[in-house]
């Protein structure tokens, strides 16, 4: 059930993100830039975005699955932790504080991190039971 549930968060993580580019003004910030530095800026983008929709569809279809303690459900956990994990860690790092510009912004620049950590401890919980 926590599995499932973290697979849900993840993707709720999606709303947020979608806010980025809009949010960051991303078409005014890139544009001096060469072009190809500006695709593959989008491009990084859309991996980090498929690889929330990945991890949390496959917690979703297959939570059960994840909380067995099989060295596939556990591989699975084991990535997932890092990938959240290394998340969490760039939090304090990121200067978003200019852009938290509304009481809306900061709630959810902080509900990001307790997810981040919710995501972290439970699929870490997957790798080690």
């Amino acid at each position: 059930m926590k599995i499932l549930a973290a697979g849900i968060g993840q993707l709720s993580v999606l709303i947020a993100s979608s806010l980025v580019p809009v949010r960051l003004q991303w078409n005014s910030v890139l544009a001096p830039l060469p072009p190809l530095v500006r695709q593959l800026f989008r491009v990084y983008g859309g991996y980090v975005v498929l690889s929330i929709i990945g991890l949390g569809t496959i917690c979703i279809i297959n939570s059960e699955e994840l909380a067995s303690g099989s060295i596939l459900a556990r591989s699975f956990c084991a990535y997932a932790t890092l990938f959240w994990g290394v998340r969490l860690s760039l939090q304090p790092f990121l200067h978003a504080g200019p852009f938290l510009t509304t009481w809306w912004l900061r709630a959810g620049y902080h509900l990001l991190t307790c997810l981040f950590i919710g995501f972290t401890l439970t699929l870490g919980w997957g790798v080690i039971h």
